[in-house]
């Protein structure tokens, strides 16, 4: 059975809303699938917000789980790339947990306990817009690991 992967968010999607519905359309498609763990946002100074997200972050994140953290001072790297990564990471039979933090950013004891730091470009994304793009972008690297035909590299 391939490894678990999750999502652990901070903040809490409606689940009326266009992202929350985007989020599950992918998360859905794969198998097992995708787990969202949502975290409240802390309150207080930037950080202290940090600081109370991260130990829920923390808490929240799975056994031997290979955390990777989303940050944009992390790796941007194409599909091909990502999805090998995540291949090996599966293929170790451990749960994935990707991090999306809040407002204020994550904290540095959430970044220095990920495994690997990832970024989704240098723009600066909604957070509900993110889970949306990153349950795409592991629909889309579990379906070139299946050798499905969803992701298209030949064209531009």
């Amino acid at each position: 059975m391939p490894a678990r992967l999750a999502v652990i968010a901070v903040g809490r999607a409606s689940p009326a809303s266009p992202e929350a519905a985007l989020f599950a359309r992918y998360a859905a498609r794969l198998r097992p699938s995708l787990q969202l763990i949502e975290i409240a946002e802390g309150k207080g100074d930037a950080a202290e917000v940090r600081r109370r997200e991260a130990t829920a972050i923390l808490a929240a994140v799975p056994e031997r789980a290979v955390l990777v953290a989303l940050d944009q001072s992390g790796v941007a790297e194409g599909t091909e790339a990502f999805a090998r990564r995540l291949a090996r990471w599966r293929e170790a039979g451990r749960t994935v947990a990707f991090v999306i933090g809040g407002a204020e950013g994550l904290d540095r004891s959430v970044l220095d306990r990920a495994a690997h730091v990832m970024s989704l470009g240098p723009h600066t994304w909604p957070h509900l817009l993110v889970r949306a793009m990153l349950a795409e972008a592991l629909y889309r690297a579990d379906a070139l690991a299946r050798g499905h035909p969803y992701h298209r590299p030949w064209r531009p």
